[in-house]
Formats: structure tokens, C-alpha cells, sequence
């Protein structure tokens, strides 16, 4: 009771229970935040409780670093056992012009920067560079790694490195955009099937430009995703990724106008509720606009690094191209040299190329060559989380905000290739095992008891497979398809045999067949007179001559007619070498 005016006693009326629990409340909250949390020291929990969270802390990171740590030792060792394919003298050898000429002359179909990063490995292996060659882009590999005084294997194996690094590092790409979506679970299950794909273990232990463009992409997809928290920083930093898968593969280009639209839709979904609609919808085309602003600069950039005159002086002829393919050409904010490129990209778009699917040698492409040849050369297992990753993401309300991030633009890279001319290899889509691995990961989203035990036991069914083709990933086919030995039987090129084993052919004819005479059909860039094999073409003998040893290529053979088509049907097949080369007995 408290004194009032006049000093009358002044009496207080509360509810009971209502502002007394509510102060002493206040209290206990004031105090509570005025003394730091300490956890109970009365009685210590026994030595080892305390373990099982650190390791739990720790197990991911080490799942990570074993997943991708295996990937490298398989392209590593994949990569020191290869002579080189058919497309990688030519990368190689504009490389080191690029080093030591500070100019744009040869391969200008491709976009520098992939040619730079493989530029970064042959810097180091440091080859002798002839400056008076005047050849084509088509010698100037083999020149540089056979004909200058070089040791093709260390200047290979040099220029492979970069591009293996980058592969794991989009690995890490693949993983945390899958634990963001799914959780750590989430996460390793996208990277073990990034990790197990014998696509991107074959060609990502190669010096070539497809997985560098693809993972590009998938960084700036990734990128774009993050963009919907925080736009001024991740929109720039998409528009950089989307510019390096530029300045890597032409073939990128299709992914604009989708990164676009996924650049406005982040953008978008970042504004504050108050916004107008009006001024949402002017900061979203903004935000596409800063993603292509940034995209064109990065590929000016990697022309200036190369020249910073940007000289171009074509090595050969700039095919025309007319209609409405000439005058997208004209409008693209590209260096010349970039736009000369595409010219020949369209050039060969015109060439009627030959293809092989399942048997059948036809003239010209077929639309479901792609499809079909990811078919036979993904891992079963792996086709059933893709399959399942992409069903979850649109059937399960929290992931629908990533479906078109992650399936739109798989969807319509994949037919812009499949639109193309030339039927060569999954290698035109391998951005699919990348964009789909993480699709993969979110299936763990589905809340059903039996999800984790399926799909580890899928993502352990891939890794059985893809360690089963080890050494040889190039001609990997899923065990419905016969495995890799029978991968020749449906496909060609660079699906079974690019000229990645004719070292290994010469070990053999070294080990079995010393002192025989060899007839040799070789499709690879390689020399094999390097390599000890002294061979003479059957195709240009008369066959009652072609006696002994009739060595033939697969992708040859898959192709062979008139004479060579003679030659093998009277022969015997004795013998196979890497999955690629088949040795026959006349």
C-alpha cells in the first residue's frame, strides 16, 4: 500500500494472475539475457559423449573430400594413360600459340578462355613452340606435340590438369547447391553421382572445352538461385559464370535467354512486399539486363587477355552465312573474331556429317541421337535418381520454386544439341549428369521411410558400375547395353574411341605380337610411329596382299565400307584393345 495525495493510503487493484506473472516474466527474461548461457557443470557427462557431434561435424567435409578425391585419382590416372583424342592437339597447340604469339589465329570456332585455362598446364610443362609454323589448326597440335622436340605424353598430361581441376571444382558446385536444396544427405548423394559419372570422368580428365562450358553454366544457375536473397551480389557474379561458358563453347548461347529470365525471376522474388509491381517488375528486367551486361564483358575480356589489340587476321577462309543465322551473327556484341567463329560453327551445322546408332550408319543426324546415347552410356542407377530428382521437384510444393532452375535449362540445352548435325557423343550433353545429379539429391525431400535406403543403394549401384569400366570411361556403356566391351556395336566416336588408347595398342603388339606385320586403320590424332607402331594402310594395298595383323579402330569399323568393309569380313578378331581398337588375324 502506497501514501496518495493528501497522504490517504492509495490502493491498488490487480487481476489476480495477469500483471504480476507478466512482470515477473520481464524479470526472468532480463536476467536470462544479462548472464551468457553456460551449459551444466554439475554432473559431467562420461569422457566420449561429447565425441559423436565433432564427428558428426567432420564426416561430411570427409565424404566430400573421399567422393572427389576418388574422382581424381580415376581421371588422373586415366589422364596419364590416354595418347591424345582426336580434338585436344588442336586445343593444346592454339594454347601455347596463344602463350607465346599474343594473338587470335587458329581455332576460332572455339571462344579463348577454355583454350586459356588448358594454356595455365601447358605454361608449366613449358614445350618448345616452333613461331615459323604456318599450318593449319589441324597440324599445328601435332607439330607442337610431335614434330618440335616435345614429350607429348608430360605436355598432355600437363594440359589435362587445369581442366581436371575445374571438373572438381564443380563438383563443389554440384554439392552445395544440392545441400541447400535437400540437406547434407542431399548434398553427397548429388556428388556421388556426379563423382561416379563416367561422362564427366572421361571427359573431365581430358583437354577439352565441354565440361568447362557445362559447369559454367551449372555455377551460374547455382548463382542465380542464390540471387533470390541476395541480388546485388549473386546477379553480377551469374552474369560472370554465364560469360565464361561464353567465352568457352559457342553452344552456351542457347542458355541466355533462360539464365534471363531466371536473372528476373531471383530478382523478383528478393523485392519487399511493399514494392510497387511496377518498379519490381523495372528492377527484374534490370537484373537480366546486369546478367548479360556482365556476360558480354567477360567474353570481351577473354579476347583482350589473348591481344589486348584484338587482332584478327583469319588463318582460313570465313565461310558466309546468309538469312536470318547471317543476321543474328551481325547483331552479337562480340569480338569479330567470336562472330567468325560462329560462322564456322553454322558452316559445320551444314556439312552432312556420318552418325551411328545401334548399328546403323546413316548420313546426316537424327533428333534422338542424344537421348538415346545417354541411354545406353548413363548407369542405371543413375537414370532412376534423374528420373526420380525430376518427378520430386515438381511434385513436392517446398522444391517447385528450383524446377526451373535446375530442368529448364537441361531441357532446352539439351535441344539446342539435339537439334545439331553432328551425332559424336554424349559429350555434347554433359551438362545433363551435372544440372540432373543435383535434381537427384533433392529426392531425399520426400518424407517416406524407405527414401534414404533407395536411394543410397542407386547411388551405390553407380559407383559399382562406374568403377567396374576403370581405366577405360570413354567407351562405358550401363550393363544393359552389354557393358563397355559392346558399346562399339551401337555407337561411335568420341562414345567408344576418340584415339585415346594408341598407346596401349603399341604396349600390346609389343607384349603378344613383336615381330608380326601390322596393317593399321587409326582414327586419333596421334602418330603412331611415335609410339613404335610401324604400320602400312590396308585400304591402300590390294587385299590378296593384306596378310598378318589388321588393327581397325572401332569407330572405323563402325563406318567401314567398300574395301576396309572387305577386309574385316574376311578377318578374324583375335583381340581388343581398351574397349576401342580391334586387333583381327589374316
Amino acid at each position: 500500500m502506497q501514501s496518495g495525495p493528501m497522504g490517504l493510503p492509495r490502493i491498488s487493484f490487480r487481476r489476480p494472475g495477469a500483471d504480476g506473472a507478466a512482470e515477473r516474466m520481464m524479470a526472468l527474461e532480463q536476467q536470462s539475457a544479462s548472464k551468457p548461457v553456460t551449459p551444466p557443470t554439475a554432473d559431467p557427462a562420461p569422457r566420449g559423449l561429447a565425441d559423436p557431434p565433432v564427428a558428426r561435424r567432420l564426416l561430411v567435409p570427409l565424404l566430400v573430400v573421399l567422393l572427389l578425391g576418388q574422382m581424381a585419382v580415376a581421371m588422373v590416372t586415366t589422364a596419364v594413360r590416354q595418347t591424345p583424342t582426336i580434338d585436344e592437339p588442336v586445343y593444346v597447340g592454339t594454347a601455347a600459340e596463344y602463350l607465346h604469339e599474343h594473338e587470335v589465329v587458329h581455332n576460332p570456332e572455339h571462344p579463348p578462355l577454355g583454350k586459356l585455362v588448358i594454356g595455365v598446364g601447358v605454361a608449366l610443362a613449358d614445350p618448345r613452340v616452333d613461331a615459323s609454323f604456318t599450318g593449319d589448326q589441324g597440324r599445328l597440335g601435332r607439330h607442337l606435340l610431335y614434330e618440335s622436340g616435345n614429350d607429348p605424353w608430360r605436355v598432355m598430361l600437363f594440359a589435362r590438369l587445369p581442366v581436371i581441376a575445374l571438373t572438381l571444382a564443380f563438383g563443389l558446385v554440384v554439392f552445395a547447391f544440392a545441400r541447400e536444396l535437400a540437406g547434407a544427405a542431399g548434398g553427397l548423394a548429388a556428388l556421388g553421382l556426379y563423382a561416379f559419372s563416367p561422362d564427366l570422368v572421361a571427359h573431365g580428365s581430358l583437354a577439352t572445352l565441354d565440361v568447362p562450358a557445362a559447369g559454367f553454366v551449372l555455377t551460374s544457375v547455382w548463382l542465380l538461385w542464390r540471387a533470390r536473397h541476395r541480388p546485388r551480389l549473386y546477379v553480377p557474379l551469374a552474369g560472370a559464370a554465364l560469360g565464361a561458358a561464353l567465352a568457352t563453347k559457342m553452344s552456351m548461347l542457347a542458355a541466355i535467354p533462360v539464365l534471363m529470365a531466371l536473372a528476373g525471376l531471383s530478382v523478383w522474388c528478393a523485392r519487399e512486399p511493399s514494392q510497387p509491381r511496377r518498379r519490381a517488375l523495372g528492377r527484374a528486367a534490370a537484373g537480366a539486363g546486369l546478367l548479360v551486361l556482365v556476360a558480354i564483358a567477360v567474353v570481351w575480356a577473354s579476347y583482350l587477355v589473348v591481344d589486348p589489340r584484338l587482332r584478327w587476321a583469319p588463318e582460313q577462309p570465313v565461310p558466309a552465312v546468309r538469312g536470318l543465322r547471317g543476321l543474328v551473327v551481325d547483331l552479337l556484341p562480340f569480338p569479330e573474331a567470336y562472330r567468325d567463329g560462329m560462322r564456322a560453327q553454322f558452316h559445320f551445322e551444314d556439312y552432312p556429317w556420318q552418325g551411328f546408332l545401334f548399328g546403323r550408319l546413316y548420313t546426316g543426324s537424327l533428333w534422338y541421337y542424344l537421348p538415346a546415347a545417354l541411354l545406353v552410356k548413363t548407369p542405371l542407377g543413375m537414370l532412376a535418381l534423374w528420373a526420380a530428382g525430376a518427378v520430386t521437384l515438381v511434385a513436392v510444393r517446398r522444391l517447385r520454386p528450383v524446377a526451373p532452375y535446375l530442368l529448364v535449362p537441361t531441357a532446352v540445352l539439351l535441344g539446342a544439341a539435339m537439334l545439331g548435325s553432328r551425332d559424336f557423343g554424349t559429350r555434347y550433353a554433359v551438362f545433363v549428369p551435372m544440372f540432373l545429379a543435383v535434381a537427384a539429391g533433392c529426392v531425399l525431400m520426400v518424407r517416406r521411410r524407405w527414401v534414404p535406403a533407395a536411394v543410397g543403394a542407386l547411388v551405390l549401384f553407380v559407383a559399382v558400375s562406374s568403377l567396374r569400366t576403370y581405366p577405360y570411361y570413354l567407351p562405358y556403356s550401363n550393363e544393359a547395353f552389354g557393358g563397355p566391351a559392346k558399346t562399339h556395336l551401337r555407337l561411335h566416336d568420341s562414345n567408344v574411341d576418340w584415339g585415346q588408347d594408341l598407346g596401349r595398342l603399341a604396349d600390346r603388339l609389343r607384349e603378344r605380337y613383336r615381330g608380326e606385320r601390322i596393317w593399321l586403320v587409326y582414327k586419333g590424332s596421334g602418330v603412331p610411329s611415335y609410339y613404335g607402331i610401324h604400320a602400312s594402310d590396308p585400304r591402300e594395298a590390294e587385299p590378296g596382299k593384306v596378310h598378318g595383323l589388321l588393327v581397325v579402330s572401332d569407330s572405323a569399323a563402325a563406318k567401314a565400307t567398300g574395301r576396309l568393309a572387305e577386309l574385316i569380313a574376311g578377318s578374324r578378331p583375335i583381340d581388343g584393345v581398351g574397349h576401342s581398337i580391334t586387333i583381327y588375324r589374316r
